[in-house]
């Protein structure tokens, strides 16, 4: 059965949400986050949202803050923060699932629900639609939500998310289902946070940005993780005056990430009773680029004109039609950058 034939017959749009996964699988976008997963057919010319109702196995407890890798036409998403009822924390493991909270609510024959956070992996086939949990080996993570991830090659990476005073790091093979928890060589190592960024940037790099530090700050500091000499790198950039928490991050063209979104402060806020975290009203909508490699001279002389376009009014009506798209594309784009930043 493909996935694609999985929904309900009438289109139902997702209600509004936040801390989900979307991801996009051969021109299908899956949302899932709560309980419901959603897709839409992004080829279709006129796009309707259809819930994600015929599956086969066990539907994952609902959850928000979790991650997702897409390998081999599987979405695999780790851990989270949600509900289970008590009779499922009894059958889960200590050590998979923390109880942050209780809730007195009635769900079926159940009297109270727990509240708190996973490590579970749960995998999606977007083939068949079944949901499965293979059975993990290795040193797994500790439960945790709010934590980055990225994919590369067939290991899926986790860092964060955690108390931790160093940023911890976890990879998980996709093929053998075999935890290993990376541990760096000596060198400096970035502060312990969450609801920050992971991105690849080769096919052994890792870009890290921003985030809610142990702290308490949001952090506007950026790294570089060698998986192969096991390394961190902390790299210097000009956008010291953009921290971010809750952004997103996308790998673009010449190993350039850029960041997008968020907010550059969290407000933390404290009763007598508990702690509660809140994002505050600083959010943002301006585009950050960081450059994490050398650009060619191509490149260079692209920005250079992209930058300056005034400069060479005259020369750019001489370019081929191609070369003066990917030029006019670079000027409008830096033109964007001087009205947002004023």
């Amino acid at each position: 059965m493909d996935a694609a034939a999985a929904g309900g017959d009438a289109p139902v749009s997702p209600l509004e949400r936040s801390s989900h996964t979307a991801f996009t699988h051969n021109h299908r976008l899956y949302v899932w986050g709560g309980y419901q997963m959603f897709s839409v057919d992004l080829s279709e010319s006129c796009c309707s949202w259809k819930k994600v109702t015929d599956t086969r196995g066990t539907t994952p407890s609902p959850r928000n803050k979790h991650s997702c890798w897409v390998h081999r036409d599987r979405l695999i998403y780790f851990g989270g923060y949600g509900c289970k009822t008590i009779g499922d924390v009894r059958n889960t493991s200590s050590s998979s699932f923390i109880v942050e909270e209780m809730s007195w609510t009635m769900i079926g024959d159940t009297l109270f629900r727990c509240w708190g956070w996973n490590n579970e992996v749960n995998v999606f086939d977007t083939h068949t639609a079944t949901w499965t949990m293979p059975e993990t080996q290795g040193p797994a993570p500790a439960p945790r939500g709010c934590h980055a991830s990225a994919l590369l090659g067939s290991k899926g990476y986790i860092s964060g998310g955690v108390e931790t005073a160093e940023l911890d790091m976890f990879c998980l093979d996709l093929d053998t289902w075999t935890w290993t928890k990376i541990d760096i060589s000596l060198s400096v190592s970035p502060l312990g946070r969450s609801m920050h960024s992971m991105t690849a940037i080769s096919d052994h790099a890792l870009f890290v940005y921003g985030g809610l530090g142990t702290d308490g700050n949001t952090l506007n500091d950026a790294w570089q993780l060698n998986t192969v000499k096991r390394e961190w790198t902390k790299m210097s950039h000009p956008h010291e005056d953009k921290p971010r928490v809750c952004h997103t991050a996308s790998l673009g063209s010449d190993s350039d990430v850029v960041v997008f979104g968020g907010s550059s402060n969290l407000c933390i806020l404290i009763d007598s009773v508990a702690v509660l975290r809140a994002v505050s009203k600083h959010h943002c909508r301006d585009v950050i680029v960081f450059q994490t490699q050398p650009y060619s001279l191509f490149r260079s002389c692209e920005d250079f004109i992209g930058k300056n376009p005034q400069l060479f009014a005259k020369q750019l009506n001489w370019l081929p039609s191609k070369l003066r798209s990917k030029v006019d594309k670079r000027v409008s784009f830096f033109s964007s950058e001087k009205v947002l930043t004023g």
